[in-house]
């Protein structure tokens, strides 16, 4: 989520600097809502290209009309990004940038009902390595930020046959549930050290006041 990141972060600054000596071409934003994290970027010194994904209607056209007077900052047709090829259903929240595929849980709802889900949209799904030979060129570098609200271990799955193409990824990981099913940070860490990558940089993300703790961290990383 990415409602509580103040656009003059200091982290903002050290992630473009650590895109920059990565020599990243190409941000695909995966999970754009309305485009906060491209706004940043930009706002930050980010030059090269940025492809969003978005699949709700609603944040998908806020997004188009954001990216729209930027040349290098594409929407890609409305989808969601997972493991599988079809379609899903998406969980509409009363806070955009909660509305997620998995539900959520029961307990984080206690604390932040204003997240509580408000409808269903069914859209495509496209595992990203279906879908990757349609925006990077070959001389690109790569970076991929996954911030999909607990589905970020179906998006790396769905990765697999462009794991190599790619320099770096951003990871939106939960340090207590928030939905049922997903990757908690723990696992999240692994799984990139599996795949390769070095953590180079984590980001506060969703803090509670209610709870007096941190929900949530964005975990840069680069190919080790």
């Amino acid at each position: 989520m990415s409602r509580d990141v103040p656009v003059l972060s200091p982290y903002w600054g050290q992630l473009v600097d650590i895109l920059g000596r990565a020599e990243v071409s190409l941000v695909l934003d995966i999970g754009a809502n309305v485009g906060q994290y491209a706004t940043y970027l930009r706002q930050s010194g980010y030059g090269g290209r940025i492809i969003s994904f978005e699949p709700l209607a609603d944040a998908w056209a806020a997004l188009a009309t954001a990216a729209a007077d930027d040349a290098d900052w594409q929407v890609a047709p409305r989808m969601a990004i997972g493991e599988a090829d079809g379609t899903v259903t998406v969980n509409r929240s009363a806070e955009s940038d909660m509305s997620s595929i998995l539900p959520l849980d029961p307990a984080f709802l206690v604390t932040s009902p204003s997240s509580a889900y408000v409808g269903q949209e069914t859209v495509p799904v496209r595992r990203l390595d279906a879908v990757f030979g349609d925006h990077v060129r070959a001389d690109d570098r790569v970076f991929v930020k996954i911030d999909t609200q607990g589905y970020e271990r179906q998006v790396l799955a769905g990765a697999a046959g462009v794991i190599d193409a790619i320099a770096g990824f951003q990871v939106e990981m939960s340090l207590v549930p928030l939905y049922d099913g997903e990757a908690m940070f723990d696992e999240l860490l692994a799984r990139m050290r599996d795949l390769g990558f070095a953590p180079h940089l984590l980001i506060p993300g969703y803090y509670s006041r209610h709870l007096g703790r941190m929900l949530q961290v964005d975990g840069v990383f680069l190919r080790s």
